[in-house]
């Protein structure tokens, strides 16, 4: 595994950015000793802090403590899966989660959006691949938090409440609304667009910041975990309609304040 797959950057605020992502700190969970000590070493060299453990029974502890600005998580863990780690952690924290995995099926795929996590990659893996979905997502965390900040403004539907200084969701009887990093980065994207049909390539674009070939059903597991998340069980109609062959639209009005 060769020491840094970074390119020098062509510009100073290239360079910039570069330092300021390299300056991140990685929190990353696998039982392969081998694996956990060849990542902890390329990312290092990369310019990345990194906090390695071999199980799952610290993760918590560690994001919660306000630090860490993205988790690579193994799905297989000995003890508590990862998949079981990424659903109880999504309840407290959203920081961005790359899901891991040995197995190369699109069930476990599809389980690792459904638990929360923003992205996978499955082993094995190039370290450049491993490298770009890293940047990509500890970026795309920060360039939402700090637009939230520069605009501090709340985007509002049917009585619910999307908080984007906060990343916060509330619904209509004042209750928060847990969201991980992925569903909250969709609904604000449908929510600067309503009622204008989106296509896939432009919502796994805008809200995921994918930066190889998209997973063809990531959106759709995304959209369906949202749906859950703000649709009434009684609702006749979803908020986000599916326009077959297109993609989807937010069909409700949506004010800003």
């Amino acid at each position: 595994m060769p020491k840094s797959e970074h390119q020098e950057p062509g510009t100073a605020s290239e360079a910039g950015e570069h330092t300021a992502l390299a300056q991140a700190h990685v929190l990353l969970c696998d039982d392969d000793i081998e694996l956990r000590q060849l990542l902890t070493d390329f990312l290092t060299s990369n310019g990345y802090r990194v906090t390695a453990l071999p199980d799952g029974r610290e993760v918590a502890r560690r994001v919660q403590a306000g630090d860490v600005d993205l988790l690579i998580l193994d799905l297989m863990l000995p003890g508590t899966d990862g998949l079981t780690i990424c659903r109880e952690l999504r309840t407290v924290s959203t920081v961005p989660i790359l899901m891991l995995t040995a197995k190369g099926s699109e069930l476990d795929r599809i389980l690792g959006l459904e638990m929360g996590a923003d992205d996978y990659i499955s082993k094995p893996f190039s370290p450049p691949e491993l490298l770009a979905r890293v940047k990509a997502l500890i970026r795309r965390s920060r360039m939402q938090g700090d637009s939230a900040a520069k605009l501090g403004r709340v985007l509002g539907f049917e009585g619910w409440r999307l908080d984007t200084l906060r990343r916060e969701l509330r619904n209509p009887d004042g209750v928060i609304i847990d969201l991980s990093a992925g569903e909250y980065d969709l609904l604000a994207t449908f929510l600067e667009a309503p009622q204008r049909v989106l296509d896939r390539d432009y919502l796994l674009e805008a809200s995921r910041s994918r930066t190889a070939a998209g997973f063809d059903r990531s959106i759709d597991v995304q959209v369906s975990r949202l749906r859950r998340k703000i649709d009434a069980p009684d609702a006749e109609e979803s908020f986000i309609k599916t326009v077959r062959g297109a993609g989807y639209m937010f069909l409700a009005s949506v004010t800003r304040s």
